[in-house]
């Protein structure tokens, strides 16, 4: 391919976050157990109920529950009190995507995110923000060296502050060694460090609203937090720090990570909050991975719960399996996905925030009128 016919990212002009308008300021627009809880229709209710209960079950048989959710759960609020869930064990893993990592991290820097695309991309400046498109890139390119995952990468820099640039005779040496994986992501990390001129030592980087952020308290509790990108969705990729193979290297572990979980998921939870794409995709794949070693090794993965969580109206109780062709809800895609997963599959329309102030509710104390588990 012809160089020349590739876009230039150098050319491009960046600025600083601090001149940007955001629409979402994280210390008003935070969701934790201390929130009024909203109502919704007792058809809801039941199904979050249901919700409730399997995942009591799941954690009871040291099962695992995984959330996979949409970037607007972050944007709504919602990251502390989703953090409350994974420190209490409620969920044993939260996955997301790109655009959800990004939201999270500039309300731990700056404790505001969501910009107005319209009025930017009019001016040429949507995305082109330095300390999003730098501090993340090289989180990022940091992690991949150090074998961690994508979102791991990103919660080690809040949580510590900032990244640690080693000393390129050190990377140098690493190039040069039989750990083929380790070579070309020390090749990636000098690469970086003489395009960036950056100098080797601790790149202070402070958050201080890192409270906020579900990445920084999944990483310090120590249960995972997975990203999901897909490549030129995410306003990180017009940075010229953007590395696309530190990129594949982190994703290509969150996955299997991802996968690894699934594995487990024999009578556990799947909970898929706002994700038409990436959450039925990367669980479709996984599950069929782990299908195919468990029936390898004699057995079969079953009695799993899958609930599905959006806005949008279903008349089909899911319950009972795919509908025919001639019925409108065929044409929910992520919903037919799901429902070809094998265990049970139930769809819950509501509003992320009210979904998970009833489930927290419900799990914590079960305190609405009827509600009595086991």
């Amino acid at each position: 391919m012809d160089l020349k016919n590739l876009f230039n990212r150098a050319d491009l002009k960046f600025y600083p976050l601090n001149i940007r308008v955001n629409r979402v300021e994280i210390e008003t627009e935070k969701i934790d157990s201390r929130s009024e809880v909203p109502k919704l229709s007792d058809k809801a209710l039941e199904s979050i109920e249901r919700a409730a209960r399997a995942i009591r079950e799941a954690r009871t048989l040291n099962r695992p529950v995984i959330l996979a959710f949409g970037a607007h759960a972050i944007k709504n609020g919602l990251g502390p009190l989703l953090a409350e869930f994974a420190e209490k064990g409620w969920f044993t893993h939260l996955a997301t995507n790109g655009a959800g990592v990004i939201h999270d991290w500039e309300f731990s820097y700056i404790g505001m995110s969501s910009e107005n695309v319209k009025e930017n991309a009019g001016k040429g400046m949507f995305g082109m923000w330095d300390e999003t498109g730098k501090f993340i890139n090289l989180a990022i390119v940091a992690g991949a060296y150090r074998g961690l995952g994508y979102g791991e990468a990103v919660g080690s820099m809040i949580a510590d502050n900032g990244i640690v640039i080693p000393d390129e005779d050190e990377l140098l040496k690493m190039v040069t060694s039989d750990d083929m994986e380790k070579a070309a992501s020390a090749a990636d990390f000098i690469d970086t460090i003489r395009k960036s001129g950056l100098k080797s030592g601790h790149i202070e980087i402070n958050h201080p609203y890192k409270k906020y952020s579900l990445q920084y308290r999944t990483f310090i509790a120590g249960v995972p937090f997975t990203a999901h990108p897909m490549f030129g969705h995410d306003i990180i990729y017009t940075h010229p720090m953007n590395k696309g193979a530190a990129i594949g290297r982190t994703a290509e572990r969150d996955f299997l990570r991802f996968a690894e979980s699934v594995s487990r998921i024999e009578n556990g939870v799947y909970l898929s909050v706002g994700s038409a794409v990436m959450s039925p995709m990367i669980f479709e794949k996984s599950f069929s991975m782990a299908q195919n070693v468990s029936i390898q090794n004699g057995s079969h993965i079953i009695g799993h719960k899958i609930f599905v969580v959006d806005l949008s109206e279903s008349s089909w109780d899911w319950r009972e399996g795919e509908p025919s062709e001639d019925n409108p809800a065929y044409y929910m895609r992520h919903l037919k996905s799901f429902s070809r997963m094998g265990g049970v599959m139930e769809y819950i329309s509501a509003d992320n925030r009210a979904f998970f102030l009833n489930l927290w509710r419900l799990l914590e104390d079960g305190n609405r009128p009827g509600c009595h588990f086991e």
